[in-house]
């Protein structure tokens, strides 16, 4: 008799349907999903043996959810940041008994941008690009504020990132040459982003940006294949950054402009943090507390940022190609017996579709909308048609959509995407947009040069010019 599991998810959008959608083929197990959800996803509506929408995603509400069904909850399981941060993991544990895979609260890394590069500067000081950490209590007034910033460009010969300590403090991440071109417009974004808490300004790193991430049961760290990412709003990585356009994945574990060696540095300098961090209690660090941005520079590979939970959409390139059953790798995870994850020797392309309003780009970017398509529902019919053309090689999951009726709506983030699966990045590709293509509705736009040729000719091109400079 196959045995029955119950897993809670909490979800906001296509990284957590993927999740779902990796636990339903199971064949070890029968497994009822219990989603907490940040809207009517239709695919987790139709999939879940219960859902609820949280639309702030609080924990408090999460909790409730979890206590109301914890007798057929075996475990739970946390994709997105917020939840992550504000101690969902402490609470449920706590008060339901449900063990939790992700970070603790006082883990949860995400949280504080400070507190990371502190961290790496401890662990592996040659990950840190240069970096000075900003207070408000530092300056008595704006003056003196702007003179200390300003010796500080003097360093960095202008070449600045602005950083936020916490998440969505102020205006966000900025950086010079892309957000800013003047030291006015810069000591601006530092000084609203100030009010909030502290600021970091690194220096701007120069290379090939590659997603590490890596599975952890608070003892051991098994990493997953590297993924490439693609953060700006356009083709040719134009327009204002994003949370993911798309990434790719090559058929082996690193990407096409990495070098064994490259690789080999990431594994050790992760391995190392891990060590310093991690405590007697060894859970504190289970599930994916090392999404990390590295940036390659054709000499030291620095530290962009560290996540705390898998990447959206880079988890996604890799949860349709596992080998193991998932249900087993998280019993493993919580059970601190994670040595290692099989995954499919495979390509994997992720394409998004996004609403005409995201993040505001319509008005920058309008031969993208198909304007009288503005608020129409989006049909996912064709696209699901595809399965029967391409079977497991293409997986269609909605992210920021909603059931209404029998009706789906894009909302106000990416909307959905489609994993195109295959032995070369090419034919991935191709699977990914035909899928694409035939989602209608809703006057959603894409990027279309996720994974392409000339992108990835051009990444190789530009890293044997760093290495040569290196």
């Amino acid at each position: 008799m196959v045995e029955k599991v119950g897993v809670l998810v909490v979800s906001y959008g296509a990284r957590e349907v993927a999740m779902v959608d990796a636990f339903l083929r199971s064949t070890k197990y029968n497994v009822e999903v219990y989603v907490a959800d940040k809207q009517r996803n239709p695919f987790n509506v139709k999939s879940a043996t219960a859902h609820v929408v949280v639309p702030d995603l609080n924990v408090e509400a999460i909790c409730k959810f979890a206590e109301a069904h914890k007798d057929r909850i075996d475990f739970g399981i946390v994709g997105p940041e917020k939840p992550i941060i504000e101690g969902v993991r402490d609470l449920v544990e706590t008060r339901t008994g449900i063990p939790m895979i992700c970070p603790t609260k006082e883990y949860a890394i995400e949280a504080s941008k400070v507190q990371q590069r502190l961290l790496f500067q401890e662990a592996v000081p040659e990950v840190n690009p240069k970096f000075k950490i900003f207070r408000l209590e530092e300056f008595k007034t704006a003056e003196d504020a702007r003179k200390a910033l300003y010796k500080w460009l003097d360093v960095l010969g202008n070449m600045a990132v602005v950083k936020p300590d916490k998440p969505a403090a102020g205006k966000g991440v900025g950086v010079w040459g892309d957000h800013f071109t003047t030291r006015e417009q810069l000591f601006e974004h530092f000084w609203e982003n100030l009010q909030h808490g502290a600021v970091i300004v690194e220096e701007k790193i120069e290379g090939e940006e590659s997603s590490f991430q890596a599975f952890c049961d608070g003892k051991h760290l098994v990493p997953l294949p590297e993924t490439r990412d693609y953060k700006r709003a356009f083709d040719d990585d134009k327009g204002p950054n994003t949370g993911g356009m798309g990434s790719y994945k090559a058929a082996d574990e690193t990407l096409p402009f990495m070098t064994a060696t490259d690789r080999e540095k990431e594994l050790e300098i992760v391995n190392k943090i891990f060590r310093k961090w991690r405590t007697s209690d060894n859970n504190v660090l289970r599930g994916t507390p090392f999404y990390v941005a590295f940036m390659h520079t054709g000499k030291e590979p620095k530290i962009l940022e560290n996540n705390s939970r898998p990447g959206d959409p880079e988890i996604i390139n890799i949860l349709p190609i596992l080998k193991d059953d998932f249900v087993d790798l998280c019993f493993k995870i919580l059970e601190g017996n994670l040595t290692s994850v099989k995954v499919e020797k495979a390509a994997t392309v992720v394409t998004y579709k996004v609403p005409p309003s995201y993040g505001g780009y319509a008005e920058t970017y309008p031969e993208h909308i198909e304007k009288a398509e503005i608020d129409k529902p989006v049909d996912l019919t064709k696209a699901y048609e595809l399965r029967k053309k391409y079977g497991e090689r293409i997986r269609i999951y909605p992210a920021s959509m909603e059931l209404r009726g029998s009706d789906t709506y894009a909302l106000k983030s990416r909307a959905v995407c489609v994993v195109g699966v295959s032995e070369a990045i090419e034919d991935a590709r191709n699977i990914s947009l035909e899928g694409i293509k035939a989602i209608k509705g809703g006057a959603l736009w894409h990027r279309t040069d996720i994974a392409s040729k000339w992108h990835i000719e051009k990444s190789i091109c530009h890293m044997e010019v760093l290495r040569k400079r290196g």
